[in-house]
């Protein structure tokens, strides 16, 4: 990988575990949320709720925040709304792929098939992330994109490390409140094979510096859990 690829997936990974693994979980998740940003990019402004969730002001910009979730691989929900965010780009190619929100879930372990290669690149990242630990793998769920990319489709940037998931696409309704839910361990499974790790932390995000779009959003209501039973 070109040593600009592999800063980029520190980038992109660096999101999950910017304090290091050795940091306690926060007690109060609604205190948990740390500013993670990217050299070069002005980052956009996250505001804490008091439901534990956030929102997200700005224009032309992009940065996340993270926190710690040490847990097992269960169902994760939640519920969100774009007010204003950028036009419609492809997300499963590099260059010009903004999304309103993203929320990456980091995971333990590598894939079920990982490769000596993806190994290697993963070690060429570690190599640049100043001592924090990279997690071994993660699923992107997104509001963005065209809604024509690939249902579940590797991240340009994660050396099949990072599976990426658009729920909504950029042309979605705005102003709406939309409810999710995500077996995690299930799509862990389907995505990488094998038995699915531990979660290790969550990141939303948001990139609009290409398309220079104003994003007013809101992600909300996050819970982990025990997924139902079907009956």
């Amino acid at each position: 990988m070109p040593r600009a690829s592999a800063h980029r997936l520190v980038l992109i990974l660096g999101a999950l575990v910017a304090g290091g693994a050795g940091a306690p979980q926060p007690a109060d998740p609604q205190q948990g949320w740390q500013d993670g940003s990217w050299s070069g990019i002005r980052p956009a402004r996250f505001e804490r709720l008091a439901n534990g969730g956030v929102s997200i002001h700005g224009r032309g910009e992009g940065s996340f925040v993270w926190r710690w979730e040490r847990r097992a691989a269960e169902c994760l929900s939640w519920r969100w709304r774009v007010d204003e965010g950028p036009p419609a780009t492809r997300l499963d190619r590099r260059g010009g792929d903004d999304r309103a929100i993203a929320i990456t879930i980091g995971f333990a372990s590598w894939p079920g098939s990982v490769s000596a290669w993806q190994r290697t690149q993963h070690a060429l990242a570690q190599s640049q992330a100043g001592g924090r630990p990279l997690p071994r793998s993660a699923l992107t769920f997104v509001w963005g994109g065209t809604g024509e990319e690939p249902q579940g489709f590797d991240s340009p940037y994660m050396a099949g490390l990072g599976r990426v998931f658009v729920l909504r696409a950029a042309t979605a309704p705005r102003g709406t409140w939309v409810e999710e839910r995500i077996d995690l361990g299930a799509l862990w499974r389907q995505s990488f094979g094998g038995q699915p790790p531990p979660v290790e932390k969550i990141a939303i995000g948001t990139d609009v510096d290409d398309t220079r779009a104003r994003i007013e959003a809101r992600v909300e209501a996050i819970r982990f859990g025990p997924c139902p039973q079907r009956s």
